[in-house]
This record gives C-alpha cells, structure tokens and sequence, in this order.
C-alpha cells in the first residue's frame, strides 16, 4: 500500500505538473518514477485519433485495456510507418531487414537505444512501448524502433514592466514567467523548441543547437559567445516518456528537459527571435495554467514554474 501511494504522489507530479516549489532531489525522483509510472500512467495523446501527417486511425484502446498486462483479445491495431523514413541515415531500417540487427536496450555503436524508464521487452522481433498500447504498429514516422530520443531546452525570463520590475500576477501575487515557445509546422500547436539527439550527440548540444535552429534562424551573430555561455549550465526539469501524438506500440518518444533561466532578462531575454527549422512562429509567452502546449510540454513547463515559485 505504501508503495502504491508513493507511486500515486509521483504520477501526480508528472500527469498533473504539480510538485513541492523550490529545488527537488530531480533525478532521484525521475528514476522512483520510472519504475513506477509504467503500472499506473495511461497515456492519451496516442491514443483513439487518427495517426499524425497519415490518414490512418489507430485501433481503439480503452483505458482498461493499455497495459501489456491486461487481456485485450480484440486488439488488432494496423501497421502504418511513413514513406518519409525511406532511405533516411537517421531512420532505422526495416525490423524485418535480414541486415539490421540491432542491440536492444544497449549504446548500439552511436545509437541510444536504452530507454530512461528500464528494459524493455521485445515481442515479435519488435521493442514494446512499456507504457502500453497505443492502437498502432510499426514506427508512423518516428526514426527508431524503441525509444526515440529528444531534447526540451526551456526558455524562461521573467516578465519586466517598462521599469524593468517583474510584473505580478493580480491572483496570484507572484511573478509572471515567460517562456520561449514555437509553433510547430507539422500540428500548428505551440511548444518547446526542442528536437531529437543526434547519434553521438551529447544532450547539452542537442538542446543548444535546438534552440538556436527554432529560435534565431542559426543566427547568434555577435552574440554567439552569450549564448555558448547561457547554454553551458541549466537544472534538469524531467528525464523520461512522453505522452507524444506520434508514439506506437514500438516507437516512442522519451527526453530530457532542462530549464535554462535568465533572471535579469539580460542575456537570453534581450535576444532578438526569429523562427526556424521546423517553427512557424516564435515568441515569447507568458506562462499560465490557460496555456495549452504539444504533447507533454504543459506538465514540463509546469515543473519549471513550481521551482521558480511563477504564477501559474
């Protein structure tokens, strides 16, 4: 029982967003979690829609019956990956390749294919997703079998009056935290400008180099040495699975986010914001309960806030 009740205030931290203000022990919570959730967290957002950039509805999965554990004779969810992964250097070939073999749940050469939240299984040649089914086989247009790895640099600055005072929120009484977000060419919802770690890629470039491509266009100009440097140290928010639109039984997402704070607005803050890469748009915006993001971002940012002690 214990156990149960320690696993429902940990899911509550990361389904709802909410947790203890001020710095937590982040990573050992992030490990309790990981051996926990995958019992108790039903994902959503791949779930009973139909599948992104495809035409395709994934097979229904009701709440009683996501986990690998429970009976679910019915199921037959279809196969649907995208032509878009053909060819690809960063796309795994076809599971079913007599030339791809790859180690599951190992570095495979300069592919990450462990996963933050423990082993997982293979069944039928493939990596099951262990948070449960999701309606669909194959990869849809996720690069790798099994976990799919991203990086979430979040953005924050305050939000400053004309005086340069941080402006308070009239309900709360706390101050307003802005966060840099995009809209996403693929869905048009707004989001972190984070993106997949390159084979090899360490996550502190991956998070720079995401930031840079969505937010100044590559262009750092001469402020590139600021920028290096604001990069170069942040506090970890969440390492783990996201609930993402784009996962399937054997392909998923999972990341790692990081918070990289300007207090005085005089660093990051000031930079001029252009999109990017794969951003429509790019903004500064205020961060609040009201504010709905891509697929897990919301809770992330809402982590974020609880440490900072932000209006929510």
């Amino acid at each position: 029982m214990a156990v149960r009740q320690s696993a429902c205030r940990l899911l509550s931290t990361v389904a709802a967003g909410t947790g203890p203000p001020g710095t937590v022990a982040v990573e050992e919570t992030l490990e309790t979690m990981a051996r926990i959730i995958p019992g108790i967290f039903k994902h959503s957002r791949c779930r009973n829609n139909v599948y992104p950039q495809s035409d395709v509805r994934r097979y229904p999965v009701p709440d009683e019956s996501v986990f690998w554990t429970q009976t679910y004779s019915d199921y037959q969810p279809p196969f649907h990956e995208s032509p878009v992964l053909q060819g690809k250097e960063w796309a795994d070939l076809d599971v079913d390749n007599a030339s791809f073999k790859p180690k599951w749940n190992e570095l495979d050469g300069k592919v990450n294919r462990v996963s933050f939240i423990g082993a997982y299984e293979i069944r039928d040649s493939c990596p099951l997703n262990p948070f449960g089914r999701t309606g669909i086989r194959g990869r849809g247009i996720l690069g790798r079998w099994g976990p799919n790895h991203a990086a979430d640099p979040v953005v924050t600055r305050w939000k400053l009056d004309e005086a340069g005072q941080p402006i308070l929120h009239p309900d709360s009484g706390k101050r307003i935290l802005q966060m840099c977000a995009i809209e996403r060419l693929d869905c048009g919802e707004w989001a972190i400008p984070g993106g997949m770690v390159d084979p090899g890629e360490k996550v502190s470039a991956t998070l720079r180099r995401e930031f840079l491509e969505e937010t100044m266009d590559n262009d750092a100009g001469e402020m590139a040495g600021e920028v290096e440097q604001f990069f170069a140290a942040g506090t970890d928010i969440y390492k783990g699975y996201v609930d993402d639109p784009r996962n399937t039984d054997c392909a998923w997402m999972e990341t790692v986010a990081v918070n990289f704070h300007d207090e005085t607005g005089s660093v990051v803050g000031r930079f001029p914001l252009h999109a990017g890469d794969d951003a429509a748009k790019v903004r500064w915006m205020d961060v609040g309960e009201e504010v709905k993001l891509y697929a897990s971002h919301s809770n992330i940012v809402k982590r974020v806030v609880d440490m900072l002690e932000a209006h929510w």
